[in-house]
């Protein structure tokens, strides 16, 4: 894949560029340039701290949504073994923007479910771009009521813009079949991992998304609303993305004060695409982690806890009623005036 460079992201891409050709002056003109090359290293090693520390919200997002970013079988690839899809939701069709099957992450087995993208134009086109279809969706349950029944624990990748809305999952009915999950998620007898690994974008990140803990990689974003259509909406103008991100508190370090997601998972400087082993090296410890506390747990104390975690979420603080003041009668002057 070609280099993709964020508009942030250039003058560290200038740098880099300057130092490489410094270097291969260095090489072939056999001259010791190493003062020079140690000044820029330096420099740039500063930048890169100070671009990537002090991220805007709208910058996390661009990074959640970097083409290069690993995916869920990218993730797969690094932390499990033994990694058998399953396919089809047994009513219409198999939905490829949602995958499945069971896996062995460590040695703990389990069934994992989650969103996938594509690399390129084609592998877009049959991802849908990450956005499922109803069929994805009963497809995902489908898979985690088999995990029910084998005692497996569930992991879920979450990385989509959002449920497909064409007229096809409509006349499918995809309002349905997410309810239905959310449903179904909430009282499923097993434990469930669910991370954010890219874009965790409306109902369609919420259909897989109901779980005993909810991880999220550093520079991904959950929301009820994309940044553009939340400007849309208020602004009547997709311009004011960046506004619009800012308001919706959908940064990780948001979540995590908010007390939507249990834990956010580093990612090495620059983003989770400059490093993936690293990055599914810190994936594999924090599934792997949360998995062993919720296997210790009996189920009926995991679904009450489960239930106490979404019960939580968005608690309503009622403002002080005001005070009136108290009615004085009105002198004779007063009333005749």
């Amino acid at each position: 894949m070609k280099l993709y460079t964020l508009d942030f992201e250039k003058p560290i891409l200038e740098l880099e560029e300057t130092l490489k050709a410094l270097r291969k002056q260095a090489e072939d003109q056999k001259i010791d340039l190493s003062a020079q090359i140690t000044q820029i290293e330096q420099k740039l090693e500063a930048m890169r701290k100070e671009t990537f520390t002090n991220l805007t919200p709208w910058q996390r997002v661009q990074l959640a949504r970097h083409p290069r970013r690993p995916y869920m079988l990218d993730y797969l690839a690094r932390i499990a073994s033994n990694y058998i899809p399953l396919h089809g939701d047994r009513r219409f069709a198999d939905d490829r923007a949602i995958l499945g099957g069971l896996a062995t992450i460590g040695e703990q087995r389990v069934m994992v479910v989650g969103h996938q993208k594509g690399r390129d134009t084609k592998e877009n086109l049959l991802r849908n771009f990450g956005s499922a279809h109803p069929e994805g969706y009963r497809k995902a349950m489908r898979l985690m009521q088999m995990a029910e029944k084998f005692e497996l624990p569930i992991v879920a990748f979450i990385d989509t813009p959002g449920a497909y809305p064409g007229v096809g999952a409509e006349e499918r009915h995809i309002a349905e079949a997410i309810a239905v999950n959310l449903r179904e998620m909430m009282v499923l007898k097993t434990p469930i991992v669910a991370v954010v690994i890219g874009e965790g974008g409306s109902g369609g990140a919420l259909g897989i998304g109901v779980a005993d803990r909810l991880l999220i990689m550093e520079n991904a974003y959950y929301s009820v609303i994309s940044p553009e259509g939340c400007a849309a909406i208020l602004w009547k103008d997709r311009a004011n993305a960046a506004q619009a991100a800012a308001a919706l508190k959908l940064t990780a370090k948001d979540l995590l004060e908010l007390d939507i997601v249990d834990e956010v998972i580093p990612e090495p400087l620059g983003g989770a695409h400059k490093d993936y082993d690293t990055t599914a090296a810190n994936l594999k410890k924090a599934i792997l982690k949360n998995l062993e506390k919720l296997n210790e747990m009996k189920t009926s104390d995991l679904l009450e806890a489960r239930y106490k975690k979404y019960r939580k979420i968005g608690p309503v603080a009622k403002a002080e009623p005001k005070k009136r003041r108290p009615k004085t009668k009105a002198t004779p002057a007063e009333a005749n005036a």
